[in-house]
């Protein structure tokens, strides 16, 4: 039984990676069994847990040309505010709202040095005498408009990958993650994004193999069900 649910949660798992493979900057769940051992009542006693940790596996980055399209080359994180809730993310398909504000796809606040990144002079440079308004984002997230320096957006480091907890489908949340340190190690690349790291014919693998390893312990458990049965049957006649 204890196999059984092993290989139900990695199915889920699997699903869910194949559900996300056109989801930019997703990172996969991989299951993993570790070994614990025990002492109850004066014996050694050793059993089997499933663990799930994320797969920080670098995806493909593609180049789109828009200029408030992101990826990290490196292990890094964006940081965001989502609602009030610091969150990190690897999908940086951003856009300036009316106000000026650079957000994700889903509405949250990327964060700067200072804050949340906030370029209204954006508007004010396209609005003005030139028209012109030519953003570039350094390799280091130094953010400038017209060669002005106004921001920098927030890369950090996840020392630990086993403290992310999963929050949607592209975001995570992480022990201490306010006091995360900046990624020196990562650069920002802009006017591209990250594919999520599935390997479709790996995960499809996975999923035959855990069906198949669930139906054998399936069998198993009838198999045991049956002889325990022909068992009390005999020891019933005596």
């Amino acid at each position: 039984m204890q196999a059984m649910q092993m290989f139900s949660r990695a199915q889920d798992a699997t699903a869910n990676n194949l559900a996300n493979i056109n989801t930019p900057g997703f990172k996969g769940d991989k299951l993993f069994h570790q070994l614990l051992t025990e002492q109850v009542e004066g014996e050694t006693v050793t059993s089997t847990v499933a663990r799930q940790q994320v797969s920080l596996e670098q995806g493909q980055l593609e180049a789109t040309g828009n200029d408030f399209d992101f990826a990290i080359d490196g292990p890094g994180f964006f940081m965001v505010d989502d609602g009030g809730e610091a969150r990190l993310t690897r999908n940086g398909r951003f856009q300036l709202d009316p106000d000026g504000y650079l957000r994700t796809e889903n509405g949250a606040n990327v964060m700067g040095s200072g804050g949340h990144v906030h370029i209204p002079e954006f508007f004010h440079a396209l609005n003005g005498s030139n028209g012109e308004a030519r953003l570039e984002v350094a390799k280091d997230g130094t953010i400038r408009l017209n060669d002005e320096v106004y921001d920098q957006i927030r890369v950090v480091d996840v020392k630990d990958p086993a403290s992310l907890e999963r929050r949607g489908n592209s975001m995570f949340s992480a022990a201490n993650i306010d006091l995360l340190p900046r990624d020196s190690n990562s650069s920002v690349i802009q006017g591209h994004f990250e594919k999520g790291n599935v390997q479709p014919l790996m995960e499809m693998t996975d999923l035959m193999r855990n069906m198949q390893m669930f139906e054998a312990q399936q069998r198993a458990m009838r198999t045991t069900d049956e002889m325990l049965s022909q068992a009390t049957n005999q020891l019933g006649r005596f």
